[in-house]
Order: structure tokens, then C-alpha cells, then sequence
């Protein structure tokens, strides 16, 4: 077989691909022209099964958006220390407005069949869904502005988390191969779109028709939107029946440093540091803790004191860490737990 390829002779329009290739996939993106390198981009997408018609609308003309790499360049962690985390409470102030508490009501309200419909259907509160709805997109006022093949493709040519963007981007030339029209690529700067801000990956696994009209809209479409973000939780392992935590009395009888928690989280290690170990509430009662609304007793909680043993404290479930799989913060998953509960009230 060696032989036989080494005797053909090639398209002459493989040439470049073929240099490219042999640049070595261990160099720098930017060690490379931008055109070259969604070239290459093409050449992986073709070898995936990408039409060239879906190829060519979406990387055609594409150019680096120098925003794009300063705002990712400032998204950059320190790492830092565990210790002198910000208050909660006024993140929570400044996200759970009134305003966005209110208008996550009406829409409950208004959804009524459709929201009891995907609820029953995957198990997920139509509370929570709205929550994440709400806290992604303002339930679907602010969507993000940027050209989204532009940005992916310069996030990985940048190439400080090129595997990743450069499949999102492989990705969205798939999602153009389903029928999601060019026009419509279009949501954040870190390549995030529609009303629940799914990356081009999760949409293609995760995306569903709610309405049965053969498309998976998560634009405009309201049962699209809501059935999308509900396969995500249901797929991340939400659990039917069980609040994501509740506001709980915590005596200073409690010893803080006996319930402290020995596991190392492999991922977002300053958001589960934060955790107490994991306990089922009948035995978090016999220390005292007591859940203030309904939580199962042989439900498995940890404590959770945000802003210090002064402050209210909070038993919190798996499905707590279910909403930290949408977003790996603290403050992102108290505050849509609390929104939640706030729009169900």
C-alpha cells in the first residue's frame, strides 16, 4: 500500500496540505500563516467525513479577530491560593436581580404546558432550566456578537488551547453539514452560542428537537431551548426528585475542621475545596445541621458556608454538581440554584 500511494501522483490542490502536515503537528499554530493553517483545518475536517460545500462556508475568508485573542489572553487564571475567595452574596445581588427574577416568573408562567412537558419528560425542574436560560443569555436578550467560525478559528491558530477550539471549530463545520444555517454561527468570543450558550460540541450531541418539527433551534425556538439544556442535565446525571441544595441552620457546635473534606477534585479544584465531606442529612442532623425545606434524609449533602460561619449555610446535593458541570464556579451554581428557586417560589 506504501508503494502504491508513493506512485500516484497527487491533486495538485494537496500539495500545500501536505507541507503543512509535514510541518509537524507539535509547532505552534502561530508558527504558521493563518490561511496555511485552515488549511490544515479543512484537510482534518474532510478526513472526518466534512462536506467541502459546509467546509468552504464556513472557513472561507475567515481572518484573526485580535479581540478574540485579547479578551481570551485576559481570561487567563493565576491559579492562585484556596484561601480569600470574594463574598457571595453580592455576586448574588448583582446576577439575581429583581428584574431577572421577575421575568424568569412570567416566562414560567407563560411556558405552562411546554415547561410541565420537558420537566416530565427528563426529570430536570423547569425552574433550573430557566435559571441557566436566564443567567447565560438574559433568556435569550444577549447572545454574544461574535462571528463564531472567526473566533474559534483564531482561538486555536492562537494556539494556547488549540486541540480544543480546533475541534469546536471541525465541529461547527459539522453542525453546517446538519442544516444550521452560515448566517446563524454567530455567539460569544469563546465560541458559546444560542439561549443556552452550548459550545458547536455539546450541540451536536446534546441538541434536541422539543417541538417535533425536525430541527434542534436553540436560537429562537423556546421547546427546542428547554429540551437542549434538560438533555444536558439529564446526561450530566441529574437526579429526579432531589432539590440542588437547601438553605440549612448550622450551630457553632459544629466542628468545621472534623467534616472537612480529604478528597483532591481533578478538575476546578478551588471551587470543590470549598466542600465539606459528603454525608447523607440524617447524619448531618445528629451534628445539628438543620435543612430549612424539603431534603430526602438518606439524601448524600455536603455543607457549604459561602461567606463564613455567620453567614447562611447550604447542604448541597449531586445535583449541585450537576450545574457546576455547566459552569465549574461557585458563585455561577449558587447563584442559578438560587434564581431557581426564587422563579419556582
Amino acid at each position: 500500500m506504501r508503494a502504491r500511494m508513493a506512485s500516484m501522483k497527487l491533486p495538485v490542490r494537496l500539495a500545500p496540505l501536505l507541507a503543512i502536515l509535514a510541518f509537524g503537528t507539535a509547532a505552534s499554530a502561530q508558527d504558521m500563516p493563518f490561511d496555511s493553517y485552515l488549511q490544515l483545518v479543512a484537510a482534518k475536517a474532510r478526513a472526518q467525513g466534512a462536506s467541502e460545500s459546509s467546509i468552504r462556508a464556513v472557513l472561507d475568508g475567515l481572518q484573526p479577530n485580535q479581540r478574540v485573542i485579547s479578551l481570551d489572553r485576559g481570561n487567563l487564571s493565576s491559579g492562585g491560593s484556596v484561601s480569600g475567595f470574594p463574598p457571595l452574596a453580592p455576586y448574588i445581588a448583582s446576577h439575581n436581580t429583581t428584574a431577572r427574577i421577575e421575568q424568569g416568573r412570567r416566562m414560567y408562567a407563560q411556558l405552562g404546558s411546554l415547561a410541565r412537558r420537558v420537566e416530565s419528560q427528563y426529570g430536570v425542574p423547569a425552574s433550573i432550566l430557566l435559571a441557566i436560560w436566564g443567567h447565560e443569555t438574559s433568556y435569550g436578550a444577549v447572545k454574544g456578537g461574535f462571528d463564531l467560525p472567526a473566533a474559534l478559528a483564531t482561538l486555536a491558530w492562537e494556539g494556547r488551547r488549540r486541540d480544543l477550539f480546533e475541534a469546536e471549530l471541525i465541529d461547527t463545520i459539522k453542525m453546517v453539514d446538519r442544516g444550521v444555517p452560515r448566517s446563524r454561527l454567530v455567539g460569544s468570543w469563546a465560541g458559546a452560542f444560542g439561549n443556552p450558550q452550548f459550545l458547536p460540541s455539546v450541540y451536536l450531541r446534546l441538541a434536541q428537537d422539543g417541538d417535533g418539527d425536525g430541527k434542534a433551534d436553540i436560537w429562537n425556538n423556546e421547546a427546542d431551548t428547554l429540551a437542549s439544556i434538560a438533555n444536558y442535565f439529564r446526561d450530566a446525571g441529574w437526579r429526579n426528585g432531589q432539590p440542588w441544595g437547601v438553605r440549612a441552620f448550622v450551630p457553632d457546635s459544629v466542628d468545621r475542621e472534623a467534616v472537612r473534606s480529604n478528597l483532591v477534585a481533578p478538575v476546578c479544584r478551588r471551587v470543590h475545596v470549598r466542600h465539606s465531606k459528603w454525608m447523607t442529612v440524617r447524619e448531618w442532623r445528629a451534628l445539628g445541621v438543620v435543612p430549612q425545606n424539603y431534603i430526602p434524609e438518606d439524601a448524600i449533602a455536603s455543607l457549604f458556608e459561602p461567606d463564613g460561619p455567620a453567614a447562611p449555610g447550604y447542604l448541597l446535593t449531586q445535583n449541585y454538581r450537576v450545574i457546576l458541570e455547566y459552569n465549574c464556579s461557585n458563585y455561577y451554581a449558587m447563584s442559578v440554584g438560587l434564581l431557581a428557586d426564587e422563579i419556582a417560589r
